[in-house]
């Protein structure tokens, strides 16, 4: 019965392949096993009758029989053949879904998705033109430096040592060197023992998400917020409370009336540059915010993914350089500086917190790119670095107000806006007719990519706005991106 099977078509080889025909021919009988279409003591078709049909040598089909029984797949009897080892289960034959639908099939087993509801992320890496959240031209980044770094370091004898197993905690070199630029730009004075690099800034709030929540703990947020931080909060079972957020940033006093009721155990904030308004939160709501923390004995995460962009006037210090107490969890970001896909972040704590973030760290990734991290310390310390952002704000200051001067131009009957005094987006309201679901879809279709504005929404906040970032793209782009934008919108 099973040298009626159609072999010629179940059983193709590649000439061209890297892998050995005989080799192909196995895998191709394993695969009609383990499927069901051979079942335990089928007989394989001869050698010879095989080699006709596919149209190889009969010795590459002695071979591959080999292979098949060396591997416990089959099993050979004298004069009488080859056949599929009679002591395997009996498998049924894969069913195709009888609908084309996507999922229409059911699982194979059983598990929980909590991620149903999740907005997916951008992927810009194949946008020629793009108006995106803000982030920065990874065409200003000095790589070629970077890269030199890491060639040069993977060549020395020690930096074989890099190749091996490290601390979790990251590069010492890299903690040192960080340690001392926040020491320098923000006045924020710790040892390397206080930080843990991360992939990026969203590592951090996970780590602090899981260490801080358990089920039903509150943790307050602002109205309007960080949606995957809203969501890694919620996944680590902790209870939003939505506090508002104006012009001076989240309402603190509001915060304070909370308290009253609820007792919390973490406050998420971005105090400079909020995501995604860009206000920056007065230096009256800081002090009573860490005044609260240290009274009510909960922990303020501290989001701080751009302080470097900051153009009208000099930033405030973080709220981690002005915390006495200890309460601040204080989360960078390399990436959002330098380029996104190159994942470094640093969370700055306690030792004893950060011990248990790089503890906890290991589970889902034993440690970063040693290599990478050593590079980027040498960047810190030969001044590659500052030299990097003193450039890119100078050059990002003049694409925000060549932006803002557009849009005030040739937009200003269909978007409301203020100046934000740092950051790489402005934060952009619609008038109400506007549908930006479909302006995005119509602005797609001429070549533009821009967002709809529903990575901003959530249960309390929905408004007819997205950031519109400016810094990655140079004059002649936002030129070209918001002409293109008001002929949609027009």
């Amino acid at each position: 019965m099973a040298q009626m099977l159609p072999y010629k078509t179940l059983i193709q080889v590649d000439r061209n392949a890297h892998t050995a025909l005989h080799i192909q021919v196995c895998n191709s009988f394993i695969t009609l096993i383990t499927n069901g279409t051979l079942q335990p003591s089928d007989i394989l078709p001869s050698s010879r009758i095989l080699a006709t049909l596919i149209g190889i040598n009969r010795n590459t089909v002695k071979l591959a029989y080999e292979e098949l029984i060396n591997q416990g797949w089959a099993e050979s009897s004298e004069r009488k053949g080859v056949f599929v080892l009679s002591r395997l289960p009996i498998l049924s034959k894969t069913s195709v879904p009888s609908s084309g639908k996507k999922n229409s099939r059911q699982e194979a087993f059983i598990w929980t998705n909590n991620f149903k509801d999740a907005v997916p992320g951008d992927d810009l890496q194949h946008t020629r033109l793009a108006i995106d959240d803000g982030f920065p031209d990874v065409r200003l980044a000095p790589v070629d430096p970077l890269m030199r770094e890491y060639r040069s370091l993977s060549r020395k004898f020690y930096g074989k040592n890099f190749l091996k197993y490290g601390s979790a905690k990251g590069s010492e070199h890299l903690r040192r060197s960080l340690a001392n630029y926040l020491s320098h730009t923000r006045g924020l004075h710790c040892s390397p023992e206080n930080i843990l690099i991360t992939k990026g800034s969203q590592m951090g709030i996970y780590l602090a998400a899981q260490l801080l929540l358990q089920a039903s703990d509150n943790i307050a947020v602002g109205v309007s917020n960080y949606v995957f931080a809203d969501d890694t909060f919620k996944h680590a079972g902790g209870r939003l409370l939505r506090i508002p957020v104006d012009q001076q940033g989240m309402d603190v006093d509001q915060l304070e009336k909370v308290l009253r009721n609820k007792t919390i155990r973490a406050v998420y904030t971005i105090p400079h540059h909020h995501f995604p308004t860009t206000v920056t939160m007065a230096m009256e709501r800081r002090a009573k915010l860490l005044k609260l923390a240290k009274e009510h004995r909960f922990a303020i995460i501290e989001d701080d993914y751009d302080f470097d962009f900051h153009y009208d006037n000099k930033p405030y210090l973080p709220l981690a350089s002005i915390d006495h107490h200890h309460n601040v969890i204080y989360i960078g970001s390399i990436s959002k500086t330098f380029a996104p896909a190159l994942r470094i972040g640093f969370m700055v704590g306690s030792p004893a917190f950060i011990d248990a973030a790089a503890a906890l760290r290991q589970l889902i990734d034993k440690q970063g790119d040693t290599l990478l991290e050593e590079a980027f310390a040498v960047m810190f310390d030969n001044g590659e670095m500052d030299r990097h952002f003193r450039k890119s704000l100078k050059i990002y200051r003049q694409r925000r107000n060549a932006f803002c001067e557009l849009l005030k131009a040739d937009l200003s009957d269909k978007i409301s806006f203020n100046t934000p005094e740092g950051g790489l987006g402005v934060w952009a309201q619609f008038d109400k007719k506007t549908n930006l679901v479909k302006m995005s879809e119509a602005a797609l279709k001429k070549g533009l990519y821009i967002g709809n504005g529903s990575f901003y929404k959530n249960e309390s906040f929905d408004t007819n706005a997205l950031r519109m970032g400016f810094a990655s793209l140079n004059e002649n782009e936002m030129t070209e991106a918001l002409g293109i934008l008001k002929q949609v919108l027009h």
